[in-house]
């Protein structure tokens, strides 16, 4: 027996017990933060943060999501998206059921003019949160040089993503400061987290908004204001293109009540504490063996791609029957 074999040895059981150590610590610290700390209520009371809150993208998914949890807690919402009868619909929707005072304002956030509007529509709302949700993706995945109208699709990615996320910010956070205190969520993606080929620019886009969100909390947090950055995994939404929800692909709803309770605990975070064992799961692949995780992600996002185009292809099918039909 070669004397340094019991030194290895040794090395190597010491490791397997770091490992699982720390394992156990990430797997206490995801119970804490998503289970123990909201029932201590050690999360913030978003109601004290001032009468109204401001959603972007407020419509469907997540923003609408967000807009019916904020007013489920008697909070005044304002309702930012693009299509008037939509908008109208929540607002009412929400009225009726949640007894709160609702406004809207008509932007589409891929136009680079139409912020003087906002700011505009938003004087004289004492805004104590904000929602920054509104995002653009692609039509599904694909390679950079591939994505159908591309230069489009880039163009309202970084708008909708980057540019009104820091615009919506220095609209709003004045009078946070003023007040010192105030709410700021801004939603990323777990794209930012994980290898994301196949969204390479809305993954670019999401990483942005967790850096951004980072040191913007360290900036703001002597002025009383949080900043929370979301990065939640697949939820059951139309930018997702998944309609059935499940324990890993949560409806809004669920993934909402979920993430609110965070808030005030963790400023970067997944919002829905399954998505943490999934970005554990691939970010761990990814440290054994870069090749591997890329493989599967590649092969994930293929699957997704065939799916959508084959949609596509059916969708296109059934309308040229029925032009063929009324000709």
């Amino acid at each position: 027996m070669f004397p340094g074999n019991s030194i290895l040895e040794s090395v190597c059981i010491v490791s397997f017990f770091v490992v699982i150590l720390l394992l156990l610590r990430k797997l206490f610290s995801w119970a804490f933060d998503y289970f123990v700390a909201p029932s201590l209520g050690l999360n913030v009371n978003l109601k004290s943060m001032g009468k109204w809150a401001v959603i972007t993208g407020a419509t469907d998914g997540l923003g609408k999501a967000y807009a019916e949890g904020l007013a489920k807690l008697g909070i005044d919402v304002v309702l930012i998206s693009r299509t008037k009868e939509k908008l109208d619909n929540v607002a009412a929707e929400i009225r009726d059921k949640y007894k709160v005072d609702t406004k809207v304002i008509v932007a589409d956030f891929t136009d680079p003019k139409i912020f003087a509007h906002v700011e505009k529509e938003l004087t004289g709302i004492e805004a104590g949160i904000l929602v920054n949700n509104v995002g653009y993706s692609y039509p599904y995945p694909e390679r950079f040089l591939a994505v159908p109208e591309k230069e489009t699709v880039y163009h309202n990615i970084m708008h909708c993503n980057v540019i009104t996320l820091l615009s919506m910010c220095q609209i709003v956070m004045p009078h946070m400061v003023e007040q010192r205190k105030g709410v700021v969520v801004n939603i990323s993606s777990t794209a930012a987290l994980i290898p994301s080929p196949m969204l390479s620019v809305y993954g670019a886009s999401k990483l942005f908004v967790s850096k951004f969100s980072t040191d913007l909390q360290s900036e703001y947090k002597k002025h009383g204001i949080i900043v929370q950055c979301v990065m939640p995994g697949y939820v059951a939404t139309n930018m997702s293109k998944i309609k059935k929800s499940s324990w890993m692909v949560p409806s809004p709803a669920t993934f909402v009540d979920s993430a609110l309770k965070t808030i005030g605990i963790q400023n970067q975070t997944t919002g829905y504490y399954p998505h943490c064992f999934l970005v554990a799961a691939i970010n761990s692949l990814a440290a054994i063996s870069p090749k591997l995780a890329s493989y599967f992600v590649i092969n994930s996002m293929e699957g997704i791609r065939a799916r959508a185009l084959k949609q596509q292809k059916r969708q296109q099918e059934a309308a040229a029957a029925k032009a063929a039909e009324e000709n």
